[in-house]
């Protein structure tokens, strides 16, 4: 019977029953073999605390009470056997000092004598206890000893496998890096949330968490993810922080978490915002983060992907900060989501097209450049400005294949007019953050001008500020030192609505600043922008860089930034952006010819003013 019963639980083990199911089902067959005892199946835990598994005949009161008890020299049957290392026999608790603070609880349900015997791991540690209870007083026959000590080896691989698979389980659902809850484990607590539940998920991510990486080493990486992985865990406990991996966190907020929103959401932002120490170097770590709360009307799977939305609207909007999910952010991602696939619909019908808007000498009025603008020709024929399309750019594949599109266009407009011997100096292509992500954008643009005959320094890449200091990415100095080395001239966009500083200026070195239209619309004998531009001049000037007015739109604004050596200038005043047709008309009767242009700078620097083109 006994060989039966070690078969049946040994293949439990290897089927991979739960531990409670297995060992209740072993004490289960031991009453049937012995009548009249109560078996009972303690574990022990690494803090010397007892814990009831198994005892499927004794009161659930009875064994409840037995939970989170400490083993020691006195401490009835089961506790001084755990302690002592050995079997321990009672044959009378009302009598016996063993039990003497435990008497009372014993007696009440009707046990008089108790027999425990510990249960040793392979190592020789102790894993719990195996005990039968009597309700006489007397010892443990014979067999009830033999049938004890058979059980014991079978306790020991039950125990031994559970530990096993909670091991591994603990390492499938813990990230090795942090030691946080991983990726798997979130979505197995996201499918356990229904669709009444009240939480809200916050999704995170850390960020710059690349510029780290590239310019202090993967090392300081690692500790930036380490550092930021402990103070979330500590700033969302009770609740358990998660890494998705990467840069990425999530918190799952349940009806437990009584404070606001605002309130969780703000802790754990000043809580990671403490400088630390990555690999010798000191880092300011911040973190991005999207919230969405639970709603009737939403799954557990829209709920996860609005706050996907809010955290993608956060980043785009202001980094280090948060966004909740609401309908008007819905509305712009949805607006978004409507322009990228129009853009795309159109780049694949060819309903991009190049126009150009001239630079132009203020002094003479002669066109001395373009700068390529963007417009898509809707179905019914309507031309719409790139303003209105611009939220499409923010999808990096879509900005690199408009760039791509617009390069070979403007390619083909420039080839033409140079084949024809119209007067052209410059064109100017604006390029995105997106393009500088990847690693073909110099071979590219070398290909698309190459193949219409186009010499690079007819060529001027506009990158506006934000992408010029692409978050202090070296990547981004290091492609424009290769523009320029290349042949190409490369302008400085929007200057002064950004953060550019003069530092920038002179490790990251550009051909042209474009002063920003905000400044040129405030021009005035009085105005600040005035005192604004003439530094700008002279800081160029200076650095040995050109210098073109955005927004030129009164013969007014137009004589103030002559008079204080503003040569080129670019607006309404000139012309609006304009087709290639008329932009070839254009150039025919006011093109900067190259003799003149000659001419007109070596004026220029005899009088000391910025050069034109």
């Amino acid at each position: 019977m006994l060989l039966k019963l070690q078969n049946s639980i040994l293949k439990m083990v290897a089927q991979g029953q739960e531990l409670g199911v297995m060992l209740t089902r072993l004490c289960s067959e031991v009453e049937l073999l012995l009548p009249g005892a109560h078996a009972s199946i303690l574990t022990l835990d690494d803090k010397n605390l007892l814990h009831p598994c198994a005892a499927p005949s004794l009161p659930a009161q009875y064994t409840g009470a037995l939970d989170n008890i400490s083993i020691g020299p006195s401490v009835g049957s089961c506790g001084t056997a755990a302690f002592l290392q050995k079997s321990v026999t009672v044959i009378d608790i009302e009598h016996d000092p063993l039990w003497e603070p435990y008497k009372s609880l014993a007696l009440s349900f009707g046990l008089r004598a108790c027999f425990s015997s510990p249960i040793f791991g392979s190592n020789g540690t102790v894993l719990g206890t195996f005990a039968l209870y009597f309700e006489e007083t007397r010892a443990p026959t014979p067999l009830e000893e033999s049938i004890v000590i058979g059980c014991l080896p079978l306790c020991m691989i039950a125990l031994e496998s559970h530990e096993r698979l909670q091991e591994h389980r603990r390492l499938a659902f813990t990230d090795v890096m942090t030691g946080l809850p991983n990726r798997a484990k979130f979505n197995e607590a996201l499918q356990k949330k229904g669709s009444t539940d009240e939480w809200s998920l916050l999704l995170l991510d850390v960020d710059h968490l690349k510029t780290v990486n590239d310019t202090f080493g993967h090392a300081a990486g690692d500790d930036l993810i380490s550092a930021v992985a402990s103070r979330l865990a500590s700033a969302a406990h009770p609740l358990p922080a998660y890494r998705l991996g990467g840069d990425e966190f999530a918190v799952i907020l349940d009806e437990s978490c009584r404070k606001p929103l605002e309130e969780i959401v703000g802790r754990i932002v000043a809580t990671v915002s403490q400088p630390v120490k990555c690999s010798g170097h000191t880092i300011l770590p911040t973190v991005t983060i999207g919230v969405a709360q639970s709603s009737e009307r939403f799954s557990v799977a829209e709920t996860r992907h609005h706050a996907d939305i809010a955290l993608y609207h956060a980043k785009e909007e202001s980094r280090g900060t948060f966004a909740i999910y609401d309908e008007a952010i819905a509305s712009v991602i949805l607006k978004r989501a409507e322009a990228i696939r129009n853009v795309a619909e159109a780049l694949n019908d060819n309903r991009i097209e190049a126009w150009y808007q001239p630079i132009v000498r203020i002094d003479t009025g002669e066109v001395v450049g373009v700068e390529a603008l963007a417009r898509m020709r809707l179905s019914d024929g309507t031309m719409v400005p790139a303003a209105q399309f611009h939220e499409a750019t923010r999808d990096a594949q879509v900005a690199v294949n408009l760039t791509q599109h617009m390069s070979r266009c403007i390619s083909r407009d420039v080839g033409n007019w140079l084949r024809r011997g119209i007067p052209f100096q410059h064109v100017g292509i604006n390029l995105s953050a997106a393009d500088f992500s990847g690693n073909d954008l110099l071979e590219s643009l070398e290909k698309t001008f190459a193949a219409e005959n186009v010499p690079l320094h007819h060529v001027i890449l506009e990158v506006t500020e934000s992408v010029y200091i692409c978050e202090r990415d070296q990547n981004v100095a290091n492609k424009i030192g290769s523009f320029r080395a290349a042949g190409f001239k490369v302008a400085l966009d929007d200057f002064g609505t950004g953060f550019a500083s003069l530092t920038h200026l002179i490790t990251v070195p550009v051909d042209i600043i474009k002063i920003d239209k905000s400044f040129v619309d405030h021009l005035g004998p009085e105005d600040a922008g005035t005192c604004i531009v003439e530094g700008i001049i002279h800081i160029a000037k200076g650095m040995g860089m050109r210098v073109i007015a955005e927004g030129v739109e009164t013969v007014a604004q137009a004589e103030l930034l002559l008079e204080r050596g503003c040569i080129l200038g670019q607006g309404y005043l000139y012309s609006k952006a304009i087709p290639a047709d008329e932009m070839t008309t254009l150039l025919e009767r006011r093109g900067q010819r190259y003799d003149s242009a000659t001419k007109v700078e070596g004026d220029v620097q005899r009088r000391g003013e910025t050069r034109a083109y």
